[in-house]
């Protein structure tokens, strides 16, 4: 899971890290924290569509992360695992779920919490923004993980706890929906 790991550190490092955070090291784990804090926040701001329910998915997220340390074989393996516990966090809360967010909170995610791009960078953040409100919520982390976030398929079904299959079909669709709702959008600007 390239698109969450620290490569930065090498294989040594990497494995030092992993024996202080097993044996509870507050600093590893702050340093574990700042490495994934903000594609955590992302993807969950990208499921959920609220920042207020993604901040609060995401302090959840790094709170099971402290309480499952122990269990982490490496840190890379914490790539792996946000991944799959944001995608459960962000389901559970989709249950529980406010209205969509407005469009400028998943604007500045997509520039990087940079406002002020050009215009046609922020006309296509905002496309983005409005056909992802428009899948499931499966179709939506399909292809928020796949696409957005970089994973590749098997990541992606092993995250969402589903078949490779299923992903690829809900990528599909939602590749289709997304399509479709674009060209209607693009079509309505011009």
């Amino acid at each position: 899971m390239a698109a969450m790991a620290d490569t930065s550190d090498g294989p040594e490092e990497q494995a030092a890290a992993a024996v202080s955070l097993r044996a509870g090291d507050l600093a590893g784990f702050e340093r574990l924290v700042r490495r994934h804090e903000r594609l955590v926040l992302g993807t969950a701001l990208r499921l959920l569509g609220n920042l207020e329910d993604a901040q609060d998915a995401s302090q959840e997220v790094f709170l099971k992360l402290y309480r499952n340390l122990g269990k982490l074989a490496t840190e890379a393996n914490a790539s792996a695992w946000l991944y799959r516990v944001t995608v459960n966090v962000c389901r559970d809360a989709g249950r529980k779920r406010r209205p969509m967010a407005p469009v400028e909170e998943l604007e500045a995610l997509a520039a990087g919490e940079s406002r002020g791009d050009a215009g046609e960078d922020q006309e296509r953040r905002r496309a983005l923004a409005l056909g992802l409100r428009r899948l499931s919520e499966r179709e939506r982390t399909a292809v928020v993980l796949r696409d957005l976030e970089g994973l590749d398929t098997g990541e992606v079904a092993r995250a969402m706890g589903t078949t490779e299959a299923t992903v690829r079909s809900q990528i599909s669709q939602a590749r289709m929906k997304m399509r479709e709702f674009l060209e209607g959008y693009l079509r309505r600007r011009v």
